[in-house]
């Protein structure tokens, strides 16, 4: 019997996981980098994505591989079909950790703008890709974030138009123990890009 196969039934199928002989840490050795997920959060506006973008270009300048994957981008695409409702909003986070994971396994540094505003999912992400996960917390605070109001969608929430916004319509929980804090309100996005990669440099990134 293969000891390294992983039998689960379940719904009257049954899966068999398959283990691989080229493994995560064969294709990092390869690549040359320690995989992992950089984990952005904050309020809509924060600057994540703005943010992320400006990241993934000086770890590719320092010649890492990487992949960003972007809350807007990712739903026109692998989560199209979900909407915004609490239910929704979980198995969102749910499939940009597994495909984050997947990534992780192809020795790619993956970076995630998300607003992922429930702990328990940010902390469901983290499970499932172990300790690859890194937080970074965007503290820019909700009137900052409404001031720039970068895609009218605060003006419209406040106007009722948009049902179930975060930090509107809808609670956002601030991580209790993010790895990385940053608050776009006090630094340019060159400054936060800058300690965000003093700070990877920690866990050898």
């Amino acid at each position: 019997m293969d000891t390294n196969r992983k039998d689960i039934a379940g719904d009257e199928r049954q899966i068999t996981w398959h283990t691989m002989d080229i493994t995560r840490e064969y294709r990092e050795k390869l690549l040359g980098q320690k995989a992992a997920v950089i984990w952005l959060t904050g309020l809509s506006g924060s600057g994540k994505s703005t943010l992320a973008n400006a990241l993934e270009q000086k770890l590719v300048e320092k010649g890492r591989h990487t992949m960003l994957l972007d809350g807007d981008n990712v739903r026109f695409g692998l989560n199209k079909d979900l909407g915004f409702s609490k239910e929704d909003r979980v198995e969102n986070i749910r499939r940009i950790a597994e495909t984050a994971k997947l990534m992780n396994d192809a020795g790619l540094i993956v970076l995630t703008s998300f607003i992922s505003p429930y702990r328990e999912d940010r902390l469901a992400a983290r499970k499932i890709i172990g300790d690859a996960f890194i937080e970074v917390y965007v503290s820019t605070p909700l009137e900052e974030c409404e001031r720039r109001d970068v895609k009218g969608l605060y003006q419209a929430a406040r106007k009722g138009q948009i049902a179930e916004f975060t930090g509107v319509t809808s609670e956002y929980e601030p991580p209790q123990h993010p790895e990385v804090t940053v608050d776009t309100s006090k630094a340019q996005i060159a400054d936060s890009v800058n300690i965000l990669l003093s700070e990877l440099e920690k866990y050898g990134i």
